[in-house]
């Protein structure tokens, strides 16, 4: 195709890219307010559990419907909305004045939020040959990182600067011309360049055959595997930090709302290691499932450490664990690579999906819970930090349910050098 040719598809990577590392950034931006959020609408602890599942509930029951409708109407239109849905979200929630107002926002930036990756990856698909997207797809999934990244100590010294109502909106505001950037970029200057070219993806999609599909492989035992070993290592850490991390810091050791973003910084240059290093190790060993396993040993240790020591462990060992547990998100990437080795390429995106689908149920499910126990806890006379530690136990026992996931995993004993990870863990 002339466009894979062009030198216009490095300025709809960069585009595209961009507008993804915003988005995601406010997948766990809401984490750094939690607390104000709380005063300024006299809110509970298991609200702001609900506010923050809300987001991934809608992103979670969209993946497979969204990869649908890219693939039969074209993926332009549906990421230009995306990208538009999730600004509006911020904005609404930077001026609401009620919490019905607040599940909206976050309604609407969960349906913006998950039109991105599927609609990024056949964007990509469309505009680079097979061996530049190979390597560009690694790219893509840490710009991700980068944007939860965003969304740590730079975001937070946004807040401190302008409040956080005026730093909210001005990132729906940046996010809504994102769309309109995209809008020039992905549909009206590819009609002016590329006059004889149409920009859409066209499948056929016949719907009795795909039903079969879904039936048949929601019955088989790997993929259900892939989906609990997904569930364990995944949400417990994005539900942990995009709702109760920085108030853990700030209520456990008294940190300011900056120095406790620091922690889930530190969480997120783990995982930024943790999807290429572990897979290099996959490959040098020639097995996916060992090293996996290893991983979600080093992880249920990790949130039982938080246990061990009455939910306060010291400082110095807190950041180590912060920092091996977002590892552990990075190298969840493994669970694609398992799912390519393991399904034939028709059916690799369904079973992505499936699997992925459980990594954001956790996520929905732990901010909840989490919220529940600290209110339960809230006015006994040890207050708040007794909260925590229970509270820690959810996460230990969705990483047991992750071990046993990737126990009954089943290995096709080859080399996993040539094996493409999808580094795609919460998108």
């Amino acid at each position: 195709m002339e466009k894979q040719n062009s030198s216009f598809r490095w300025v709809v990577f960069a585009s595209v890219l961009f507008t993804y590392f915003l988005m995601a950034s406010q997948r766990t931006a809401p984490g750094l307010i939690t607390d104000q959020v709380m005063r300024d609408f006299s809110v509970t602890a298991s609200t702001i559990g609900l506010l923050t599942s809300i987001q991934f509930i809608v992103y979670t029951g969209l993946q497979i419907p969204m990869g649908i409708m890219a693939d039969r109407y074209g993926p332009n239109f549906f990421l230009i909305i995306g990208a538009i849905l999730t600004g509006i979200g911020t904005i609404v929630y930077s001026i609401g004045t009620h919490e019905v107002v607040l599940f909206l926002a976050r309604l609407l930036t969960g349906t913006g939020d998950a039109t991105i990756w599927v609609n990024m990856m056949l964007i990509l698909g469309q505009w680079f040959k097979v061996k530049e997207f190979v390597r560009l797809v690694g790219l893509a999934g840490m710009t991700g990182s980068l944007g939860f990244l965003l969304a740590t100590v730079p975001f937070s010294s946004w807040i401190d600067l302008l409040g956080w109502r005026a730093a909210f909106f001005s990132a729906g505001l940046v996010l809504c011309l994102c769309g309109i950037l995209l809008y020039f970029v992905l549909i009206k200057k590819p009609k002016q360049i590329f006059l004889n070219e149409t920009v859409s993806v066209k499948n056929e999609v016949q719907h009795e055959k795909m039903w079969v599909l879904l039936k048949r492989i929601f019955s088989t035992r790997q993929a259900w595997a892939l989906f609990f070993c997904h569930f364990g290592v995944v949400g417990a850490y994005v539900g942990f930090i995009g709702s109760w991390a920085v108030p853990y810091g700030m209520s456990v050791y008294g940190m300011t709302r900056s120095d406790a973003s620091q922690l889930i910084m530190i969480g997120l240059i783990g995982a930024l290691i943790g999807a290429p290093l572990t897979s290099w190790i996959s490959s040098r060993l020639e097995t996916i499932k060992r090293p996996y396993i290893v991983v979600h040993i080093t992880i249920l240790l990790s949130w039982a450490t938080f246990l061990l020591f009455s939910g306060n462990p010291p400082f110095y060992l807190l950041v180590i664990l912060f920092f091996i547990i977002g590892y552990g998100y990075g190298a969840s990437a493994l669970t694609f690579a398992i799912v390519r080795q393991s399904f034939p390429l028709k059916e690799a995106g369904i079973v992505s999906g499936f699997a992925n689908t459980g990594g954001f149920l956790s996520a929905v499910l732990l901010p909840s819970i989490f919220g529940m126990v600290l209110d339960h806890f809230d006015a006994a006379p040890s207050g708040i930090a007794v909260g925590y530690y229970y509270g820690f136990i959810t996460p230990v026992i969705f990483s047991v349910i992750g071990l046993m996931g990737v126990l009954v995993i089943k290995e096709k004993r080859r080399s996993v050098t040539n094996t493409v990870i999808n580094t795609e863990t919460i998108e």
